[in-house]
């Protein structure tokens, strides 16, 4: 059964292309890891609510974007290898995970995510 991990955070509107171009590195990594499809969604309608909303749950400042992404992978134990793969190059040294060479370009702090089995997929 296919397992998702799902992310919302807060990137800089300044910082799109900085983004994507993170964002295809370190997808390309999940890819070899054994992803299905990696999914990065830049905001273009994400009204604020009256009780929740992605605009608190990752405390956006004004000047910030909304991006949801999500990672489709083929089950939940390919997922946990492919997070245990990052992790040892993390551990490793590997330059692409050094905040000096390869900068997030937002605020990491502020993102949400989680693991997610589906519950109902259509075509």
């Amino acid at each position: 059964m296919p397992y998702i991990d799902g992310f919302v955070m807060a990137v800089p509107k300044e910082n799109k292309q900085e983004f994507v171009e993170y964002a295809r590195l370190m997808d390309s990594l999940i890819m070899d890891f054994g992803a299905l499809r990696v999914m990065e969604c830049w905001e273009d309608e994400v009204n604020p609510g009256e009780k929740t909303d992605f605009q608190r749950a990752v405390s956006v400042e004004e000047d910030e974007a909304i991006v949801f992404s999500w990672v489709e992978w083929p089950d939940k134990e390919t997922r946990q290898k492919g997070h245990e793969q990052m992790q040892e190059l993390m551990k490793s040294g590997d330059e692409r995970f050094k905040q000096d060479k390869t900068p997030a370009p937002f605020d990491g702090s502020r993102m949400i995510f989680g693991g997610f089995t589906p519950a109902l997929s259509l075509p």
